[in-house]
């Protein structure tokens, strides 16, 4: 009887949040009730801007200094500034300008363990604007294997767009057409990057074979192998290991993919791309066993990216032991968030640059979608939110802690996923000829986290509550204002999808290694067989 009532209550909720009802926050979306006319791009705005009297802050430096931008692009930045009387001012005396966040690691409209991801590219982009991001890289997940049909799907979604976007792929099989795909992305698509699930088991995880393969041909294209690091294997026996043992809520989920096979699996990756003498970027790191051996590798001297995530620097796993499910529920990612002391342990590997960028690995499902796992955790889909809080949470975390300057928070917020991604310093400067992604902080100020007041479709936020210094108050994009006075000013298809060119600055050097190696190898040996 009690699964039969769970059932009807699981179809009502289904039914409800269908026709939009559960949507708690405002926005503007045409689509959902909001005239286009009443919160786009005002299309009578001038294409001249003019940033008065801030400090301008680049990953490099920070200078007292006006920003002007005509059309776009960052034309000029310097004292004092004159301009005609054609042009947008802003005022930013005693706040920072410096470059819009660049987020590298998000999931809209993402078809997942029965679902779909309840941010598209509209819903998710307002709130990266609200939060201070101006572009975001989101996975392309093949269609059946295709790569060229999951980049055609993508696209398609992206439609309503409303801020810089790019792509990375999800390489989910292994075949000649695939191989053949990659070079398609790469040479055509303007994709840089493949992502390679080590982790779900039969569905998106592949063998060791297939992702030295990849491996092999990312090199060979200058695309960069990114990984999602667990041993699916291993957690997958974890998983029954739970569910023998009688836990089937959300602190399953946690207990199954404990962090040594985050570890095991970073290791192997790390090993793997060495072998094939690689870059590789190790996606949202959540642990300290994950943590130390990209910080091994590093040392040696092998090109080793780390990418932890907002959820995993500032959270800790206590929430999966709530006894309300829908409040266990929402903290259920993969891998999951640590026990107290890895997140402490992440934060000081960012400060030291063992860890290199913030990302958020933005992947929403309401309370409806998780209550899908209510009798097992198994069945709960994976994410959290985190696009709209990121940049406030690490400015909150790391620089009012005094753990990083102010210029480092714009190098591990923007610029260094620029320089990843090869699309600095068009992206993630503030510089002449730079393209006008822009926000005005005010250090001074303050914020607070509300699942009623943000901008996601979610109802639901794991940052619920929290409270910081330091807040966005202007957002600009492509040279004209999205975010200012707490009121987006956005319009579905108003977004810009940004080519990423192959061969970043990781790929340096890596030829002359390998021709190192060749010389070092002292073979073939040339043998004479004697006859006895």
């Amino acid at each position: 009887m009690a699964h039969f009532l769970t059932y009807l209550l699981l179809s009502f909720l289904i039914i409800y949040d269908s026709l939009g009802l559960s949507q708690s926050n405002q926005f503007c979306d045409a689509g959902v009730g909001y005239p286009e006319s009443t919160c786009g791009f005002s299309s009578s705005s001038s294409s001249k801007l003019l940033i008065k009297g801030g400090t301008v802050l680049n990953a490099h430096q920070q200078e007292v200094a006006d920003v002007y931008v005509e059309d776009g692009i960052i034309v000029a930045v310097k004292p004092n500034i004159k301009v005609d009387e054609d042009v947008t001012l802003l005022d930013a005396t005693g706040k920072y300008v410096m470059p819009g966040g660049i987020d590298p690691h998000t999931h809209l409209a993402m078809e997942f363990m029965g679902t779909e991801t309840i941010d598209d590219f509209f819903s998710g982009q307002a709130a990266a604007l609200a939060g201070g991001t101006t572009m975001h890289i989101d996975f392309v997940i093949p269609v059946n294997g295709s790569l060229v049909a999951g980049f055609e799907a993508y696209k398609k979604k992206a439609k309503k767009s409303c801020m810089n976007y790019g792509f990375h792929m999800a390489i989910t099989k292994w075949d000649e057409s695939v191989s053949r795909e990659m070079e398609i992305m790469v040479k055509e698509k303007g994709i840089n990057s493949f992502k390679f699930f080590m982790a779900y088991k039969g569905s998106l995880m592949i063998s060791d074979e297939l992702l030295l393969q990849g491996l092999e041909r990312c090199k060979s294209l200058g695309a960069l192998a990114m990984v999602h690091a667990e041993n699916g294997d291993a957690v997958s026996e974890g998983q029954k290991r739970m569910i023998d043992l009688g836990i089937t809520g959300p602190e399953g989920h946690a207990l199954s993919r404990p962090p040594v096979l985050e570890g095991e699996a970073t290791a192997r990756a790390i090993r793997l791309a060495k072998f094939v003498n690689t870059p590789l970027y190790v996606v949202h790191v959540m642990s300290i066993d994950a943590m130390e051996e990209i910080a091994r590798a590093r040392k040696s001297g092998q090109k080793v990216i780390g990418e932890p995530v907002v959820s995993g620097l500032v959270l800790n796993d206590s929430g999966l032991w709530d006894p309300d499910f829908v409040t266990a529920a929402k903290y259920v990612m993969s891998p999951p968030i640590r026990e107290s002391g890895h997140d402490k342990a992440l934060q000081a590997a960012l400060s030291t640059g063992v860890l290199q960028l913030v990302g958020t690995d933005h992947c929403t499902f309401n309370s409806t979608q998780k209550a899908f796992g209510i009798d097992d955790f198994r069945k709960i889909p994976n994410g959290v939110n985190g696009i709209e809080e990121r940049m406030h949470l690490v400015w909150d975390t790391m620089v009012e802690s005094g753990q990083i300057s102010v210029t480092d928070f714009v190098r591990i917020t923007s610029t260094e996923c620029a320089r990843i991604f090869n699309i600095y310093p068009r992206k993630g400067a503030i510089l002449v000829g730079s393209d006008a992604d822009i926000i005005i902080f005010n250090p001074n100020s303050s914020f607070e986290i509300s699942a009623s007041m943000h901008h996601s479709r979610t109802d639901t936020n794991v940052y619920d509550g929290r409270k910081g210094k330091g807040k966005v108050e202007v957002t600009i994009v492509g040279g004209r204002v999205g975010w200012q006075d707490d009121e987006l000013k956005v319009v579905p298809g108003s977004g810009k999808y940004i080519e990423m060119p192959p061969f970043s600055y990781l790929f340096n050097g890596i030829d002359k290694a390998d021709a190192k190696y060749l010389s070092s190898l002292q073979a073939p040996v040339k043998r004479y067989f004697t006859a006895s």
